[in-house]
Order: structure tokens, then C-alpha cells, then sequence
């Protein structure tokens, strides 16, 4: 097992500025023991002949081309809009400025 102990949890709370009980502190430095432990033979698994990955499935390009289609004119398009002014959809104004 790790060596973490309960002083290095209580030095590490500290450095994060957080408040644990000593119960806290007993049980964490288990569980942070196990954590160390376990990384450290998912390292010792990875040999020399094991290419690094970053992802575990390759990746592709998921873009399609850029194809126009169909499009509406904006009389089309304003018109089920509530308000429109100078082919442009009309809102109320949300700040104190012209």
C-alpha cells in the first residue's frame, strides 16, 4: 500500500482549505492510499511495446460538406414574425440606449 498518511491528508486539507474531521482524515488517507495504488499498476501495465492513446476508439471528422439549400426570402420568413421593420425582425428593446 501507499505510504499516505494521516498527516498528509491533514497537510494536503490544508493547502485546499478544507475542513475535515479526524475521522475524515483516517479514512481518507485509506482511500488515498488505494487511489496511489491502483495508478501505480495501471503504470506498470503500459510496457514499452504499448503505443500511448489518447482516446480509446480512433476519432473522425463528423462535418459534412457545407451544401446550400433550400432557403426563404425574408418576406418568407418574417412572415409569421409579430413585428418586423425594415426586413428585419422587430423586438422590444432590452437596454436604455436609442
Amino acid at each position: 500500500m501507499a505510504a499516505i498518511n494521516r498527516e498528509d491528508v491533514a497537510h494536503l486539507a490544508r493547502l485546499a482549505h478544507i475542513e475535515m474531521s479526524s475521522d475524515e482524515l483516517d479514512r481518507m488517507a485509506g482511500e488515498l492510499a488505494v487511489i496511489v495504488d491502483s495508478v501505480k499498476s495501471v503504470s506498470e501495465a503500459a510496457g514499452d511495446g504499448v503505443p500511448a492513446t489518447s482516446h480509446p476508439i480512433p476519432l473522425t471528422n463528423v462535418f459534412r460538406e457545407d451544401v446550400v439549400g433550400h432557403t426563404l426570402s425574408a418576406e418568407q420568413a418574417l412572415s409569421g414574425a409579430p413585428d418586423a421593420a425594415q426586413n428585419r425582425f422587430k423586438v422590444p428593446a432590452i437596454l436604455d440606449e436609442a
